[in-house]
């Protein structure tokens, strides 16, 4: 698919997707005829050309999958047809060849979302769904076998159905949590997309794209949302590092080490922006926290001159709102460089036990530069290098083993 039909084709999927879901229910089977739809204008609009109506185009031949699904399985179970087999379209109807005035973007997230799927499978249910990537580019992005993700987001349309769940928004006692769920998924995306857990590769540009594309959706439906304002801030303020993250052998370039010439200047601007106009004018949340750190961070001419005690302020409210050993360690370097190395030791020193930090890589190269940076090299050589053995990202894993040669 080229990029400009690419372009063309994701934001209209909920949009199709919502048409379908909304007339004929059986989400499954909706989205599996949307996903049919898109690869067929893959296939024909580079040759043939995007057509003037390309959201009714899809509705056309979605529906005509559908239909052709449905009557299939009509002749095999020998059932009394559905009226979606009655009405075959070739053609939109009057109806169906423009987008709804209602954007349904929101309520697929919520659908994508629903408590009842595990989070990697609302991960790529999204990308899916409401993202517009094939299954092949999901497992791609995510480093599985593609039949391994088919398997999670079958599963997850599975788990919809079983819940019985259906076409429209959350009941307004549940929106507020199943928000919570959408913005931390979409989160995720955009942290797989900017540090890639485990590859060859240190980034995956295209999910880091994709969750910043869909945050503006929701921001654009929820405006005086302070959070997803907040989340579309810390994405656009994070992503604007991403040029200088990279060195010319792809190897890992720490933030303190970055040419900040090579940032994004417009998405600083942008996203600095939004967190001005959220903070003090809407109850304040954790993401809302994060993106005055990254601006902190972004808009400072170097890491010298960072406000780091305004940092280390950020982040007690932060474990306040959002306490986390995650947390524990950002707010543990913040002081190093607020109040010396020994204070933020000792801050790491209270993780020691704590079990959700066993299967990550983090808290060992976290200690290993707060000890280089209190001069202990033979200390931070060891935790260095048990970094690098607990990390699946090779440019990680080559960072945090040429940081220990450097001190050898």
């Amino acid at each position: 698919m080229s990029a400009s039909v690419g372009e063309r084709l994701r934001p209209l999927v909920p949009q199709v997707l919502g048409a379908l879901v909304r007339r004929y229910g059986q989400f499954d089977a909706c989205e599996d005829a949307v996903q049919e739809a898109l690869l067929a204008a893959s296939q024909q609009w580079p040759a043939d050309g995007v057509p003037d109506n390309p959201y009714g185009w899809l509705v056309a031949v979605a529906t005509r999958r559908l239909t052709d699904h449905w009557r299939s399985e009509s002749a095999r179970r020998r059932r009394e047809e559905s009226v979606a087999v009655r009405e075959p379209v070739v053609a939109p109807g009057p109806d169906d060849d423009r987008p709804s005035d209602e954007d349904d973007s929101l309520t697929l997230l919520f659908l994508c979302c629903h408590p009842a799927v595990s989070p990697p499978s609302q991960v790529a249910l999204t990308l899916r769904a409401v993202g517009g990537l094939t299954t092949a580019q999901i497992a791609k992005a995510f480093l599985v076998p593609e039949a391994t993700m088919t398997r999670r987001i079958t599963r997850a349309k599975e788990s919809i159905a079983a819940a019985g769940s259906t076409f429209g928004e959350p009941d307004p006692a549940d929106r507020a949590e199943r928000l919570r769920v959408v913005l931390q998924v979409l989160y995720l995306i955009f942290n797989e997309g900017y540090a890639a857990t485990s590859g060859t590769d240190l980034q995956a540009p295209e999910l880091a794209r994709e969750a910043i594309r869909l945050t503006r959706g929701v921001h654009a439906l929820l405006p005086d949302d302070g959070e997803v304002a907040g989340l579309l801030a810390l994405m656009l303020l994070t992503d604007a590092r991403r040029p200088a993250r990279v060195g010319p052998e792809g190897e890992l370039v720490p933030l303190a080490e970055q040419d900040r010439g090579r940032w994004d200047r417009a998405m600083i601007a942008e996203g600095a922006g939004l967190v001005r106009r959220t903070l003090g004018r809407h109850p304040v949340g954790p993401y809302q926290v994060q993106a005055a750190i990254a601006a902190l961070h972004d808009e400072a001419p170097s890491a010298e001159t960072t406000d780091w005690p305004q940092i280390v302020q950020l982040y007690a409210v932060l474990q306040e709102l959002a306490p986390s050993p995650v947390v524990t360690l950002n707010q543990a370097i913040a002081i190093a460089m607020a109040e010396g190395p020994e204070r933020g030791l000792e801050l790491l020193a209270t993780l020691a036990d704590d079990s959700r930090m066993k299967q990550s890589h983090r808290l060992d190269a976290t200690r290993a530069h707060l000890l280089e940076l209190a001069g202990d090299h033979e200390a931070a050589r060891t935790h260095y290098r048990r970094a690098a053995e607990a990390t699946a990202s090779r440019p990680e894993q080559r960072y945090l083993l040429g940081r220990a040669d450097r001190l050898g």
